[in-house]
């Protein structure tokens, strides 16, 4: 069982003369200029963290209405690096800008030397997305997958998936 702690809001962050500072009780315009980054194991069960990550920040920036189509684009992401990345990092970006919302996962999966196995790998992909991409066609969003754009002299290397959820 996890021990219960208990958190407060630093008394110094209120009454300097602005006005009240959104906060978890206070409601935040729909507009608020969401951005959450978050590094998780490319592990099957990081689908459960990214989702209640997700949530919660949807939920905080009064961002629900993007709830279902949201979790379900970065499960479906999730599920697809486990697959091809084993044992690294992977990254999600989720922001919201301009009544959008914009999910990003990028995976280590590394670059194929052989033209057809990266033209396989990248069908395959694509493939194992096709409940995701029901979802963001419903949404009348765009998607893509493709190769992580780094910087040559980068030991990075990896997958970028990505989905545009408008209003």
């Amino acid at each position: 069982m996890l021990p219960f702690i208990r958190t407060a809001l630093c008394p110094a962050g209120a009454g300097h003369g602005q006005g009240p500072e959104p906060g978890p009780y206070l409601p935040r315009r729909p507009d608020s200029g969401l951005a959450l980054s978050l590094t998780v194991p490319c592990v099957p069960r990081s689908a459960a963290i990214v989702r209640g990550a997700m949530a919660s920040a949807l939920r905080a920036h009064g961002l629900d209405r993007f709830g279902l189509p949201a979790l379900l684009v970065a499960t479906e992401f999730v599920a697809a690096a486990t697959k091809s990345a084993h044992g690294e990092d992977l990254y999600l970006s989720l922001r919201h800008r301009n009544d959008a919302l914009r999910v990003v996962v990028w995976d280590q999966h590394p670059r194929h030397v052989d033209p057809d196995a990266v033209i396989l790998c990248e069908d395959r992909r694509r493939r194992s997305l096709w409940l995701l991409a029901a979802v963001v066609d419903d949404w009348g969003g765009d998607w893509g997958v493709g190769e992580a754009a780094v910087r040559p002299e980068s030991r990075h290397h990896g997958t970028k998936s990505w989905a545009f959820l408008p209003r």
